[in-house]
């Protein structure tokens, strides 16, 4: 197979943009091509009406995920209807409020992906869904909302011997189980990292470290996004080519963020620990067309916003989540791009540089990307 691809990079900005996402969108289809799932994949994704997915269908490309369990791929302004294919119905239930069993009004989906880079690819060479190096993050749904969350190991555990990764990786497991619970509330994503937080305070076994962590719930009955963030973890809405909210960093001094901890029993290792009770809590009313990006420290350390909103704001709308899928690439490229690049004047150094603190370039760190779609 012959593949050709150009990049004029006397042009603009947003031209260069423009044909880097068009080289992405080659690549993918020829690794969609080349393989088995991916081609059954391609079926249901525009084979028979070419309007739904499957229920329950996930699909990894790569170092990206697409979830798409319980989304449909149709305009989100469409009225409310049942599609057939054969004898099974495609929209599933949940996905309306009902009035004495009257369809009443569709009800809000976000359609998400994900895509990351470890810092280390040597040691973090294999993907493993969940986690990129250190960082952590899980996407799922119930009939109330829809839920994604994001974790960032502090790296310094590993002067003890001990995996970062370990404790953000069990702490978004454990959000992700229990966002199923019976007793989930929709509202409050605090009480969700909370109770999954002093999970793992509880394991007989110990689970030593620390990190960040931004939770984020759509509460589908009034279509409001709530929120929880500890840390320098976070998230962005972006409207019509503005951010129209977004979390708030808590650092304790610089490059020192907010952190949930667990330091080994019986050891003097004095480690900071702030309890979940410090995170920060939103309440966002969404609109049909928002974009949600969801993510560590090591994009917003390396990306500049311009650049964020420019990518976010071309997704407005979008149901596709392969164009979602393309996005997210894009931004977490980018950022591990300009996070190993030594001249690069990256958000990092500029916050340094007005401490009178030498960090030139950018950032090398673990990159985690969550992108969501209202619609």
């Amino acid at each position: 197979m012959d593949v050709e691809i150009s990049l004029d990079f006397g042009g603009t900005r947003r031209t260069i943009q423009q044909a880097f996402i068009s080289c992405c969108e080659q690549l993918l289809e020829i690794a969609l091509i080349l393989t088995h799932e991916s081609c059954q994949f391609l079926r249901r994704l525009w084979g028979g009406s070419g309007q739904e997915f499957s229920p329950n269908c996930q699909e990894d490309i790569g170092d990206g995920s697409l979830s798409s369990s319980q989304y449909q791929s149709h305009s989100p302004r469409k009225s409310a209807q049942n599609r057939k294919t054969g004898s099974r119905i495609l929209a599933g239930e949940g996905d309306y409020l009902r009035h004495e069993n009257n369809i009443k009004a569709q009800l809000p989906r976000l359609v998400s992906v994900a895509c990351g880079f470890a810092k280390d690819q040597i040691i973090h060479s294999q993907y493993n869904r969940g986690k990129f190096g250190e960082d952590a993050w899980f996407m799922a749904s119930n009939p109330q909302a829809y839920i994604m969350g994001v974790a960032d190991g502090v790296g310094g555990w590993r002067n003890y011997g001990i995996d970062p990764g370990e404790f953000s990786m069990f702490l978004m497991r454990s959000c992700e189980r229990m966002s199923h619970a019976p007793d989930f509330m929709p509202k409050r994503p605090e009480v969700l990292l909370e109770r999954a937080y002093y999970d793992l305070l509880d394991q007989k076994c110990p689970i030593v470290g620390s990190c960040t962590a931004c939770i984020l719930t759509l509460n589908r009955a009034n279509s409001t996004l709530y929120t929880a963030n500890i840390g320098d973890s976070g998230f962005l809405v972006v409207r019509s080519g503005q951010v129209v909210c977004r979390s708030q960093e808590q650092q304790h001094h610089f490059n020192t963020p907010y952190q949930l901890a667990s330091p080994p029993p019986g050891h003097d290792i004095k480690a900071l620990s702030d309890g979940p009770e410090a995170a920060d809590t939103i309440k966002f009313p969404t609109q049909l067309g928002d974009v949600i990006l969801l993510a560590t420290d090591g994009v917003y350390d390396n990306v500049p916003e311009s650049f964020l909103v420019e990518v976010l704001t071309e997704m407005s709308g979008i149901s596709n989540p392969v164009r979602l899928q393309m996005a997210a690439n894009a931004v977490a490229l980018m950022a591990r791009t300009l996070s190993l690049n030594p001249k690069h004047d990256s958000p990092f150094s500029q916050n340094a540089r007005k401490l009178n603190i030498d960090a030139s370039g950018g950032k090398p760190d673990d990159i985690t990307v969550l992108l969501a779609s209202v619609v």
